[in-house]
């Protein structure tokens, strides 16, 4: 078992996970404030890790949004809206000397890898060759996968194979596609984002056409670098991703802008002919949410020294 930690703008989550079966246990979950000052974030991290029955001298494999110094283990948060108190802490050093069961080592990785490797081993586009994963929810992660792995350069690759890197009309991607972007845009201080989604489904008009707008300039902003990166597959996951029946209608619509047309799911079983192209895939997390969790397992077994 490979103890793991994902670390989000909302909530921390602790799980044990055994790569071999497949399988994700003893699961903790905490809200985080990611607003708040350091050591509160810190203890609530160390206090959902010692929620697990993990034992001393473990690798640990920690899932983390950047920016972040995932060799050092340091966070590099500013201006990101999320995590500022953090900046410059050494985040494996708190872990290494203030879990109750000491690890052994720390291995950190972005979560937006995280979830596509998770998801590419044992998830939704497991299969695929070439995937993009997109998580959804403070900001906008991204991750580009080739063979099992991430691609940080390359055609259709943003600058790092970070999408929060690049720019519409001039500004930053995620003053158009963000939590804090869908809420100016929606103008109601009291709503937050499932709130906006609960009254477009209930036919607002309003919530309908600020969450059409997001999505389809998302999906015009991805269509063509899927193109050229030869992707067969795009997951979203985030907490974005939950109200699916509302992001993959827009955002479909704005990838076939982009040059980019999911297929029709296949209705039969029956392998491809060879040189066939795998159909386009455009799909939402695993249920379960696990993903970033085996991925932050299968980065530490990669990485294992022994």
């Amino acid at each position: 078992m490979i103890p793991v930690l994902e670390i989000g703008g909302t909530h921390v989550t602790a799980a044990l996970v055994d790569l071999h079966a497949g399988r994700v246990t003893g699961r903790t979950r905490k809200p985080l404030d990611a607003d708040g000052d350091a050591e509160d974030i810190l203890d609530v991290v160390r206090c959902c890790a010692d929620g697990l029955s993990a034992p001393p001298g473990a690798r640990w494999g920690v899932a983390v949004p950047g920016p972040f110094d995932y060799a050092r283990g340091v966070a590099l948060f500013k201006g990101v809206g999320k995590f500022d108190a953090l900046y410059g802490t050494d985040i494996r050093a708190a872990l290494l000397h203030g879990l109750r069961q000491r690890p052994g080592d720390v291995v950190f990785l972005n979560d937006a890898h995280a979830f596509l490797t998770g998801e590419w081993s044992a998830g939704t586009v497991r299969g695929h060759r070439r995937a993009v994963g997109i998580t959804l929810g403070t900001g906008v992660g991204s991750a580009f996968l080739a063979d099992g792995r991430i691609c940080d350069h390359g055609p259709g690759v943003p600058p790092e194979g970070r999408m929060d890197l690049t720019e519409i009309d001039g500004r930053p991607l995620e003053d158009t596609v963000s939590r804090r972007a869908i809420l100016a845009r929606y103008g109601d201080p009291a709503a937050d984002v499932h709130d906006i989604a609960d009254r477009a489904r209930a036919g607002e008009g309003r919530a309908r056409r600020v969450l059409d707008d997001v999505f389809t300039v998302l999906g015009a902003v991805l269509g063509p670098r899927l193109l050229d990166f030869d992707a067969t597959a795009l997951v979203v996951g985030g907490s974005m991703a939950r109200s699916w029946d509302l992001v993959a209608p827009a955002l479909s619509a704005g990838l076939a802008t982009g040059g980019w047309t999911p297929d029709e799911p296949r209705v039969d079983a029956a392998p491809l002919p060879p040189g066939a192209r795998r159909p386009r895939a455009m799909k939402p997390a695993g249920p379960a949410g696990d993903a970033a969790l085996v991925g932050a397992a299968r980065a530490v077994a990669v990485s294992d020294p022994g």
